[in-house]
């Protein structure tokens, strides 16, 4: 929401009449009776009595008075949407503009009325332009920017909204480098992020803030390794992801390599099948420890994703070349009539492209990932490309050959030639190079 969808129906009049709607909003929610008792103290505040500097002159009174206005804000009072918001409008207007943003009493003001909104019964949809609107009208360094988001963030998980906040990885990188706190405070602002979108069922959004999260902690800490393990354990939970290489490069997962699912990691970037097989056969209890009841780490889903990634390992090693059936079915430990339903799933998941001749019970690859990306595969893509490079030689050698061939049956003027357009051996060249 941008700061121009703020309503404001407090606008008109000196600080001491603005003041004074303020208190007479609040005063709505309590008894006639007790109204004038409530008022009246608010109305001595702001009057200017003989000699006194008037209170619009007046910085430190202001304050003052504002301070008690925002010590009887115990809800959202009683009014209409327009009206509330109108009256934190207002509230947060004065409050920007007489508090120091880095002081004490500022922070201290703040939280109070956070909890003050955010407690209050109904009117979720109001809360949230509230909140949106007083994050928006603080300055986009301030320190008070990730307090007003963090009780945004929580509110809406809360109340299963938080498809309403809209957040996206982009925004959070631009406000954490704007924001300025602590590594600290990023770090738990980031951690609640990773819960939010877990509670909310996007595990995929999640896993994408546990990554940075993990970035954030000091890598040798005892935090960051069991949050990098976490990490690790969410990644072989999802379905669909099998970038386990990223995960490889992060400091503190490298410093949890004593940890049991830093061996499975391993395997999934480097190994097959045997080796998942006798991880999980020394490790009978390992998979139901990382997780809740509802999300442990699943057995025949390891199994599946770990069968995906040898394929396309497979896939990496034979690029332009046929695979046997009988060859995928001997690293997939599955019958051959299982193939073609194996190599379906590996090109649906991204991981591999090809064609299958049923006929020749061949898969034909012409585009596999490799799981990682080290000295191995750079060997073998050094390989390709030079097989590449004595191919493209052999058929420049052919089109000169031909050219020179061509040029020996024309008419010794070289005009002609060049009307026909047959280009020299060496312009053929350029063009098949380019």
């Amino acid at each position: 929401m941008s700061a121009a969808d703020s309503i404001s129906i407090f606008a008109e009049g000196t600080f001491e009449e603005q003041i004074l709607e303020l208190v007479n909003y609040l005063a709505r929610t309590i008894s006639e009776d007790g109204r004038e008792a409530f008022t009246q103290p608010f109305h001595d505040a702001v009057s200017t009595v003989e000699g006194q500097k008037p209170i619009d002159e007046d910085e430190d009174r202001k304050r003052e008075v504002l301070g008690s206005v925002l010590e009887q804000v115990k809800g959202l009072g009683d009014g209409s949407a327009k009206e509330i918001e109108g009256f934190f409008n207002l509230l947060f207007s004065h409050f920007l503009a007489l508090f120091p943003l880095t002081s004490p009493d500022a922070r201290t003001h703040l939280d109070t009325l956070l909890k003050a909104i955010v407690s209050a019964p109904d009117h979720t949809a109001t809360k949230f332009r509230i909140l949106s609107n007083l994050f928006n009208a603080l300055p986009r360094r301030s320190p008070l920017r990730l307090s007003v988001y963090q009780t945004l963030l929580e509110f809406a998980s809360a109340s299963d909204e938080l498809e309403l906040l809209g957040v996206s990885g982009t925004e959070v990188d631009k406000w954490l480098s704007e924001w300025e706190v602590s590594s600290e405070e990023k770090s738990g602002f980031l951690k609640l992020l990773v819960h939010a979108f877990a509670k909310a069922g996007d595990s995929t959004t999640s896993f994408q803030y546990q990554l940075i999260y993990v970035r954030s902690l000091p890598p040798s800490s005892p935090v960051a390794q069991s949050a990098a393990m976490d990490a690790v354990a969410a990644a072989l939970r999802l379905p669909s992801y099998f970038d386990f290489d990223t995960l490889f490069r992060l400091d503190a997962v490298v410093a949890a390599k004593g940890h049991e699912l830093f061996a499975l990691l391993q395997i999934f970037l480097n190994d097959g099948l045997p080796q998942y097989k006798a991880w999980s056969e020394s490790h009978a209890d390992a998979l139901s420890k990382y997780g809740t009841s509802e999300h442990n780490l699943d057995a025949a889903q390891l199994e599946r994703k770990i069968r995906l990634l040898t394929l396309a390992t497979l896939g990496f090693q034979n690029m332009g070349r046929d695979v046997p059936y009988s060859v995928i079915a001997t690293a997939l430990q599955v019958e051959p009539s299982q193939v073609e339903s194996w190599v379906i799933d590996v090109i649906r998941a991204g991981l591999l492209s090809g064609k299958l001749s049923q006929t020749a019970q061949t898969l034909h690859v012409n585009r596999a990932t490799a799981r990682a990306f080290e000295r191995e595969q750079w060997e073998l893509l050094e390989k390709r490309l030079q097989a590449w490079k004595a191919g493209l030689t052999g058929v420049l050698e052919i089109v000169s050959a031909s050219r020179k061939k061509a040029g020996g049956d024309a008419p010794s003027s070289g005009a002609p030639a060049a009307a026909a357009g047959i280009e020299t051996p060496a312009a053929a060249a350029q063009v098949a190079v380019a």
